[in-house]
């Protein structure tokens, strides 16, 4: 039985812990620094908890030592740390970091390492690049690969129409921070915010604008490759102008820590939500301009003794089917690993993978 070593007992990390314990193949450690985090996740019975602050990298090694993997589900500021620590144990690492930053220094890590190294195994970065990649190979020439991701309540309220379903940290950093993108053929940076448009699917009315991160690899490994490529943050009609106001008019850019404490005073969470997911490729296949897609809804469901809701389902499903690919050797069990070189076939087929396979 493999040992697998999660760090950060928040909405991820419990789920993590338990989908990993129902499959019976693998023998969980769940730490963290907030003993009443860990006291929450104490009744699931799905692993062994550990206090531990993962900013004492001699403590935290200690902890890992006989792990054969670690998965970080912590904020990205700490992964560059965490990741130190699996390379001298020689564990493999794997994250759901948003951070473009963070994601280089962690490659530089990987270097010469014992264990495989894979970041962005969330939904956005990470599933959404390998559905976006596997569209790609299905073209001789692809004109325009557009990504679309969104974390949505169900049932909308406030004039934001949002509900906080994951990460604070990571949500204020896609919004403010620069985003990758490709324009004829050569890789930029645009504004977050900005590339506003609306589409609808199944009757459903929504809007999209540049948010930072969810591209993952994709432009270093597409550019020259594509004529554009962009991501961008799905939400529901209204959302990206009262940002704007926050944002910029407000300056609350210039106040993260600011923004996050009003974020988390007035907006509720919510487990009634829905992913949505939408993959777009234009491109010449056998002479003829051709447009193929991936979409998908996906709602919460139950692992388990209880409910878990559709972000918390679809972030730890991609962490953890990566995570099993590699240590069942479906993917290399050493180096540096890109999300584009998990096939999509085989993320579905994986028994973890399945969990996106579920379409509202």
């Amino acid at each position: 039985m493999k040992k697998v070593l999660v760090l950060g007992a928040g909405k991820i990390g419990r789920i993590v812990s338990v989908m990993l314990h129902e499959s019976g193949d693998y023998s969980v450690t769940l730490a963290d620094a907030n003993g009443q985090m860990l006291e929450v996740c104490a009744p699931d019975a799905a692993a062994q908890l550990v206090k531990v602050d993962v900013t004492d990298e001699a403590a935290l090694r200690e902890v890992a030592k006989g792990h054969d993997a670690i998965l970080s589900t912590c904020p990205f500021y700490l992964n560059v740390a965490i990741a130190r620590v699996a390379r001298d144990i020689g564990a493999s690492y794997f994250d759901v970091t948003e951070d473009v930053e963070t994601t280089r220094a962690i490659r530089e890590i990987s270097k010469g390492a014992d264990g495989a190294f894979v970041p962005q195994c969330g939904l956005a970065p990470g599933f959404i690049s390998i559905a976006a990649h596997d569209l790609f190979k299905r073209f001789d020439k692809v004109r325009s690969l557009r990504l679309r991701v969104g974390a949505l309540p169900q049932n909308p309220t406030n004039r934001l129409k949002y509900n906080l379903t994951w990460s604070t940290d990571g949500l204020i950093n896609e919004y403010l921070n620069p985003c990758e993108a490709i324009h004829k053929g050569k890789r930029i940076e645009v504004l977050p915010l900005e590339g506003y448009e609306r589409f609808t699917i199944d009757g459903t009315e929504y809007e999209a604008f540049n948010t930072s991160g969810g591209v993952g690899a994709l432009c270093d490994m597409l550019e020259g490759k594509v004529d554009s490529l962009d991501y961008k943050t799905v939400r529901y009609p209204g959302h990206q102008e009262i940002l704007k106001i926050l944002i910029e008019d407000l300056a609350l850019g210039q106040r993260p820590e600011l923004m996050k404490d009003i974020f988390e005073k007035s907006l509720p969470i919510t487990s009634q939500d829905v992913i949505v997911i939408f993959a777009d490729a234009v491109g010449e296949r056998d002479g003829y301009l051709c447009e193929e897609n991936f979409i998908r809804k996906v709602h919460g469901t139950r692992i388990g003794p209880r409910d878990w809701s559709a972000i918390q389902v679809t972030t730890s499903a991609g962490l953890c089917a990566v995570m099993d690919m590699v240590l069942t050797g479906t993917l290399p069990g050493k180096g540096y690993i890109q999300q584009e070189q998990v096939a999509l076939n085989d993320f579905l087929g994986n028994r973890f993978g399945r969990y996106f396979q579920h379409k509202g």
